[in-house]
């Protein structure tokens, strides 16, 4: 089951109802009602088939987030 990330939207499909496609970011699907992206994981099965798994806008922005340094506490001069 795929549910749009888009949040007015937020409609839920089955893979049968999308289609997966490469627009050059990995695969995707749109939204059938709002047209909204929705990014996917693929991943191969031992038997050859291809599994998709949604990726949340969470986790999206969690691996984006650039590493910062720890700030230090104290008062600046």
């Amino acid at each position: 089951m795929f549910v749009c990330q888009n949040q007015p939207c937020g409609a839920q499909w089955s893979l049968g109802e999308v289609e997966i496609r490469n627009e050059g970011q990995g695969p995707l699907f749109r939204c059938p009602l709002c047209g909204a992206r929705n990014r996917l994981e693929a991943s191969q099965r031992s038997d050859g088939t291809t599994r998709y798994r949604q990726v949340t806008h969470a986790s999206v922005a969690a691996a984006e987030r650039p590493a910062t340094p720890a700030r230090r506490g104290g008062k600046r001069s």
